[in-house]
């Protein structure tokens, strides 16, 4: 992380540093973009799959939007070179039932391309002393997009996709109770003041926890059958009224992908809603973990941070891998903490004390209404430049189209 000093010589060089350390992102992060695109049909580019989620072709007009809105008219100080995209592409310019009539993929590329020319043009000389933080959620603007785009792209393609075989080596799937983590007393710092983190994480602050164990790997398909195969989808002792009655009303009777195949037991479950990892939790006489307890869980494992081996995230395989196929620290910490699916926990999304609305008012606060759940530690579609212990993703408790699971914990 570049730390901008008060010395002349020593900023000057950090300026340097982080410039090139942006434009960098930047394209890679571009990169990725486009390669999950790079085989876009014309119905997964303009249609929607589900109602919840804009068309993958508004996504990518979006993000060249964005860039242009926040760098070139508001940090640099130019006209939109294309004002009649503002009511199509910006965040509250339509309903998301009305982004499907968009310029063809060609001209959207071109709109791509040309902002990006323009944005690097400008970072050459632009005063980052006074900009980084904006120029660094941009970058994360496009990378949680793209991962947006993943799970779209997965609605439309899912049929086909259930008869896929995982071509990870399978490693004997996990019998009997699941081993436990024990995370120890103590006070822990939570959130972030790192120029990569969002109005949602800051200001860092220590919260004093009590022991709990936290399971070592994520609730794995093989696991959740067993809720399954006992009936925990008819038995309403399993789960909250609201959860009750949403399963009833849209007859859930598994998780969205779910795979009958045996060769994808040891695999995390995915594709689960809250109330789903809420019930599963109670058929084991277990609870999900607070996101407190998952952020000091993950201190506790790696130090908060995230080697660039050690998960599956980036989209590197197009689907989750099997449990603790990655290794980690088995004298003491939890695997996939980082990657292969979302984790719900059992906390409401709001602000922490002294929160601070950025870069405007509707990107995190407007979610702090007592009906978003909070989910930790990312997918196999989270790009790295978005993966730290201290980033907060939230849905209403119903959602599952996003690679989301979880695993279990208890009080000791």
């Amino acid at each position: 992380m570049v730390i901008l000093s008060s010395a002349p010589s020593s900023t000057s060089t950090a300026l340097a540093e982080a410039r090139e350390q942006l434009r960098a992102d930047l394209q890679t992060c571009r990169q990725a973009t486009l390669a999950l695109v790079a085989d876009l049909t014309p119905t997964e580019y303009a249609q929607q799959a589900h109602p919840d989620f804009s068309p993958v072709g508004w996504h990518l007009g979006h993000i060249a939007f964005t860039e242009s809105l926040w760098i070139l008219e508001k940090l640099q100080g130019n006209a939109c070179p294309h004002p009649h995209y503002r009511q199509l592409f910006a965040a509250d310019g339509l309903p998301k039932a009305e982004r499907q009539n968009l310029p063809d993929w060609p001209t959207i590329q071109a709109f791509l391309a040309e902002i990006r020319d323009r944005t690097l043009t400008y970072l050459d000389t632009a005063p980052l002393q006074d900009q980084l933080r904006l120029w660094r959620w941009l970058l994360q603007h496009e990378c949680q997009h793209a991962e947006t785009m993943a799970l779209v792209l997965a609605q439309h393609r899912w049929p086909q996709e259930q008869s896929v075989m995982p071509a990870w080596p399978q490693p004997a799937v996990m019998q009997g109770k699941v081993e436990a983590v024990l995370i120890p007393a103590g006070t822990v710092t939570l959130g972030s003041e790192a120029i990569d983190a969002l109005d949602n994480e800051r200001p860092s602050h220590q919260v004093h926890l009590g022991a709990y164990g936290l399971d070592r790997t994520p609730v794995t398909v093989g696991a959740y059958r067993q809720f399954i195969t006992a009936g925990g989808y008819q038995k309403s002792n399993y789960w909250t009224a609201q959860g009750w009655d949403w399963v009833q009303s849209q007859k859930i009777t598994q998780p969205l992908y779910w795979r009958e195949s045996l060769a994808w037991d040891a695999h995390p479950v995915c594709g689960v809603s809250w109330y789903e990892a809420d019930a599963y939790a109670r058929f084991v006489g277990k609870r999900l973990p607070t996101e407190a307890e998952w952020e000091k869980a993950a201190h506790f494992s790696s130090n908060g941070a995230v080697a660039l081996a050690a998960g599956n995230y980036s989209n590197p395989s197009g689907h989750t891998t099997p449990v603790g196929s990655y290794g980690g620290d088995r004298t003491q910490g939890c695997d996939d903490l980082f990657g292969n699916v979302w984790e719900w926990t059992d906390s409401w999304f709001a602000g922490y004390d002294g929160f601070e609305a950025y870069p405007y008012r509707g990107y995190s606060q407007i979610y702090f209404d007592g009906a978003h759940r909070v989910l930790r530690g990312g997918s196999w579609a989270t790009q790295g430049l978005a993966l730290r212990s201290s980033f907060r993703n939230w849905y209403h408790p119903q959602v599952r189209q996003m690679f989301a699971g979880f695993r279990c914990a208890q009080s000791v």
